[in-house]
């Protein structure tokens, strides 16, 4: 399951929006710190597919893949120190996959603001500058324990302190470990130290209700300017009020309130969506009489892989793999007529499954 944690400083709309997408209730008040303990809402991923071919095969049921976001505690200039909720704050967000920094890009004088004025670009870089600092002590540490054995010629410490201090260089001058290349036996040692700085950065700005689009919203053109250009990440315009309005509606009044407003999808599909593009995952589907499900993966894995997501016999005993592409299978009434008609193939250990793939694993154990 894909878990991503909500950050930001405090009364930027973290837990509006987290209200909004899970509609789990979480406290939202306007004063700092309202969040203590993380709150943690599974939400299904939209993927029209999945009902296709529950719809199509008569199975069962259908189980759409979850996505699971946590609201951490706002974190303020000064956390690496401590200050505020640092050190919890920075315990949270060890522990999810993925981040989404909400970002306020709204005026409005009810809802005070922690540092006394609306600047997204700057709220990014405290926040940012916070997470580094903490980077460095925790590589500062780990060089500490390696250093001697580095320095009596111990290969692999040598190995794991030259990206140490690759790293520790990066972080002084200000660069971040997510936008930097590393090998494979570098992205193992690194993984160790859960960086902050090193997950992936989905950026939600959070705008007033008449800029759902985002096209009207003066702080997103500077805001994509630096984060799209310069660090190639992703920027999703999203209103935590109206999407908190539309939660509240069923699924019909909520198509009809989006065609309105010019929207195609809901925040929460849009949020999805880029975070799914950010981690590079792609979906699989299996199915038969009891039950129609959706699988994430990483772009890339292969067949034997994915079939141990399900369970890890089938990835022990993988033989091979039936697979017809979902875009193939809507040619088809039923999937034994797509059998029949040969449209569905048989993959061995070195396929990479493709998003969309629907899948049977053969396995003995």
């Amino acid at each position: 399951m894909l878990r991503v944690g909500i950050v930001g400083l405090p009364n930027v709309g973290k837990s509006s929006l987290f209200n909004a997408l899970t509609a789990a209730g979480a406290p939202a008040d306007n004063y700092p710190f309202c969040t203590v303990e993380p709150n943690v809402g599974t939400v299904a991923v939209p993927d029209r597919r999945v009902e296709i071919i529950h719809e199509t095969t008569g199975s069962g049921e259908a189980h759409p893949t979850v996505i699971q976001f946590v609201d951490i505690a706002g974190l303020v200039e000064g956390a690496s120190r401590g200050e505020g909720l640092g050190n919890q704050f920075l315990a949270q967000i060890r522990e999810v996959d993925a981040i989404a920094h909400v970002l306020r890009c709204f005026e409005d004088p009810d809802v005070s603001h922690v540092m006394g004025s609306v600047d997204p670009l700057r709220d990014r870089e405290v926040v940012e500058a916070e997470l580094a600092l903490a980077d460095l002590e925790t590589v500062e540490r780990r060089r500490e324990k390696v250093e001697k054995k580095a320095r009596s010629g111990e290969t692999e410490a040598r190995e794991e302190m030259a990206v140490l201090d690759r790293v520790h260089g990066a972080l002084s001058r200000g660069e971040l470990p997510r936008t930097m290349t590393f090998s494979r036996e570098e992205k193992d040692r690194l993984s160790e130290l859960h960086l902050l700085t090193g997950k992936p950065v989905l950026y939600a700005a959070n705008v007033g209700e008449g800029e759902a689009g985002g096209e009207d919203n003066p702080f997103l053109p500077p805001l994509r300017a630096v984060v799209e250009n310069e660090e190639g990440g992703r920027v999703v315009s999203i209103s935590a009020s109206l999407e908190a309005e539309m939660a509240a509606l069923e699924p019909e009044e909520r198509q009809a309130f989006l065609k309105d407003l010019g929207l195609d999808e809901a925040g929460l599909d849009r949020m999805i969506h880029a975070a799914y593009e950010l981690m590079d995952l792609v979906t699989f589907f299996t199915t038969n009489e009891t039950m129609t499900r959706a699988w994430t993966i990483r772009r890339g894995t292969r067949a034997p892989e994915a079939a141990g997501k399900i369970h890890s016999d089938f990835q022990r005993g993988f033989i091979r793999a039936e697979t017809i592409h979902f875009d193939t299978f809507q040619e088809f009434e039923t999937l034994k007529e797509a059998r029949e008609q040969g449209a569905v193939r048989s993959e061995g250990k070195d396929y990479v499954v493709k998003d969309g793939d629907i899948l049977l694993f053969r396995f003995n154990v």
